[in-house]
């Protein structure tokens, strides 16, 4: 795209950018950003607060001193720790809240110097209503091939195959930091917001070709704390299905794998388990503590498997995808690299 020297350009045009830049402090930030921009703060939270109260119980006029030398002196900053090696062909999209005074405030001083500097109208506030509208236009022209499988059949690691081999591949989890179980949580990865999930999912959705499938994991409504979004959910939901088999002593080993964490931390482990005792009672619940006190694992995840996790995953999958029970069934005896390599080559043999 020829991009025109613009003061003010649309979301749409973001990819014409070398760097998108947001000013706004990093809290704003840390809730939601377009993906892949850097944080340069015209104003930190606490000086946006304390501007804020002077422009409130003191005067506008003495907040805007206060603000404008605060501003310039974190241009100036930025300048010097960001920007100075960029070279003089370089081209910054600058952007804030309403894509009012902070983004054209940096936006000016970066087209002083030299560079084709420009802002987002509107705004990130205009860029939250393109997101929404387009994670709801988006996903209806997309073909699914949607990974099936009982927990610990190792869909997250084919689909990391696949995309070695140069297959599309959306993989939810990853930008949701959740594994979508009950014992999902990654260790020390919070999940995002909400709204930073959404443009995660928009970013690379934008960078999908819709000419060609693209291979997601089946997901419920919601992948830990966060839901996913509504329109992409109900298309995955009728695309071509694919089922991975995996006998149930290599599950086991696998989720002891991947689970680790809980072994060396056995208290959180059980604090899960208790939430699922009005579903279970005490005396289900009580032989998997029993399991988890004496590091009984492979008995504790078999146990496991075949009480809660593939009973409600079975379920679930027959009564939310539509072509669950046509799905191309796919065996693994390991979920080994070589097992995931083998996997991969021989589904991409499938694509049209």
């Amino acid at each position: 795209m020829e991009l025109k020297r613009l003061d003010a350009v649309t979301v749409a045009q973001l990819d014409a950018f070398d760097e998108v830049i947001d000013v706004r402090s990093p809290s704003e930030f840390a809730l939601d950003h377009v993906p892949a921009a850097v944080n340069c703060p015209v104003l930190d939270d606490a000086e946006r607060a304390h501007v804020g109260t002077l422009y409130k119980q003191i005067s506008p006029f003495d907040a805007k001193k206060i603000g404008a030398a605060l501003v310039a002196k974190n241009i100036a900053r930025h300048i010097d720790a960001h920007f100075r090696g960029r070279a003089r062909g370089w081209r910054p999209l600058v952007y804030c809240w309403r894509g009012g005074q902070r983004s054209a405030a940096m936006a000016y001083v970066l087209r002083q110097v030299g560079w084709d500097a420009a802002t987002l109208e509107g705004g990130y506030r205009a860029y939250r209503r393109e997101v929404i509208t387009q994670l709801d236009r988006m996903p209806p022209g997309f073909r699914f091939r949607v990974v099936c499988g009982a927990t610990g059949s190792g869909k997250s690691r084919l689909l990391a195959a696949l995309a070695a081999r140069g297959a599309q591949v959306l993989d939810l989890e990853r930008l949701a930091r959740h594994r979508g179980s009950l014992l999902g949580e990654l260790p020390g990865e919070p999940q995002p917001s909400q709204k930073m999930l959404d443009s995660l999912v928009w970013g690379a959705l934008k960078r999908l070709d819709p000419a060609r499938p693209v291979f997601v994991e089946a997901e419920s409504k919601k992948i830990g704390q966060l839901q996913v979004p509504a329109q992409l959910l109900a298309r995955m939901r009728e695309g071509e299905c694919l089922r991975l088999e995996v006998p149930l002593p290599e599950r086991v080993r696998f989720l002891i794998e991947e689970y680790r964490h809980f072994l060396e931390e056995p208290a959180a482990l059980k604090e899960k388990l208790q939430c699922l005792t009005s579903r279970y009672g005490r005396a289900v619940i009580g032989r998997w503590l029993a399991q988890t006190d004496s590091g009984a694992w492979g008995e504790l995840v078999a146990d496991l498997l075949v009480t809660h996790y593939d009973p409600s995953y079975l379920r679930a999958a027959a009564q939310n995808y539509l072509h669950y029970d046509e799905a191309q069934a796919l065996s693994l005896e390991r979920l080994d690299e070589i097992g995931m390599a083998r996997a991969g080559t021989e589904l991409l043999k499938t694509e049209p």
